[in-house]
């Protein structure tokens, strides 16, 4: 299905390629009367999801990540006669299991051992810790090759294990809420002003690749962020828009974010 005119102009035109396909998704739940699940979507592809499906007044939508506050999601696009369960949406929680005394893992470890296995991201949810522990929620048609195919992260034996859908990690969030006025909402401009680094620092991390933006890496300093988007930057932490509350009477961006800085 062909998205409208007057829907696109409201959107990057980078962000138009998932609308279609987020389109195609609402068609069939509307026209063949049935639930569509959806693989791992970002907290803005939900949102981008969201707004198409509020169009169609018997359709709705519920997403999934295997625990609170997950990050990466499923969504569920469902007729309003469809009662939607946790099985509905497929998740498996898996559990590296590895020697915790002797050895230490990182996310960015764990995620690189996932993709070398050939998979594609938007099969992987989240990868959670406790501090010491470590799980992955993934998609349940996943988990079998996943289990198989990974045995070692970087130079550490690992295991990956099957667990109850409720017995995910307690995950540790360390998050603190950031409100801020700003003169655009530019990528690099952001950057600067939440981790305290000057304006030219910030554009170095982007243009060397050091930043991710919704788990891919954007080289653009110039790019404007939108609710709902992550921002990863290497070496310093995280920064997720939640919401643009107008501009001060200076006519500046008035913007809450959710801020992780590394220890």
């Amino acid at each position: 299905m062909k998205i409208n005119e007057n829907v696109q102009q409201h959107f990057r035109q980078s962000e138009i390629p998932f609308m279609q396909l987020a389109s195609d998704w609402i068609e069939r739940a509307n026209t063949e009367y049935r639930p569509i699940l959806t693989d791992f979507l970002n907290g803005r592809e939900i949102y981008l999801l969201q707004t198409l499906v509020n169009r169609y007044p018997n359709l709705r939508l519920v997403s999934n990540g295997g625990y609170i506050n997950s990050e990466m999601k499923r969504g569920l696009i469902y007729p309003d006669y469809f009662s939607p369960r946790s099985a509905d949406f497929e998740l498996a929680i898996l559990k590296v299991d590895y020697p915790v005394k002797f050895a230490t893992l990182k996310h960015n470890q764990i995620l690189g051992t996932v993709m070398g296995a050939g998979i594609e991201r938007n099969v992987l949810g989240d990868i959670i810790t406790d501090g010491e522990k470590w799980e992955m929620v993934v998609e349940k048609s996943m988990a079998p090759y996943l289990i198989n195919s990974i045995d070692q992260v970087g130079r550490i034996k690992v295991k990956l294990v099957s667990m109850p859908n409720n017995e995910v990690l307690n995950v540790i969030d360390d998050s603190k809420v950031v409100n801020l006025t700003l003169p655009s909402l530019r990528m690099d401009v952001i950057i600067a002003a939440v981790f305290h680094i000057s304006r030219n620092v910030a554009k170095e991390l982007i243009l060397h690749e050091k930043v991710r933006l919704n788990w891919f890496t954007y080289n653009k300093p110039d790019y404007d962020i939108a609710v709902h988007d992550l921002i990863s930057v290497r070496g310093h932490g995280r920064i997720k828009m939640t919401a643009n509350n107008g501009f001060s009477k200076k006519d500046k961006y008035k913007v809450t974010f959710q801020v992780i800085k590394n220890k």
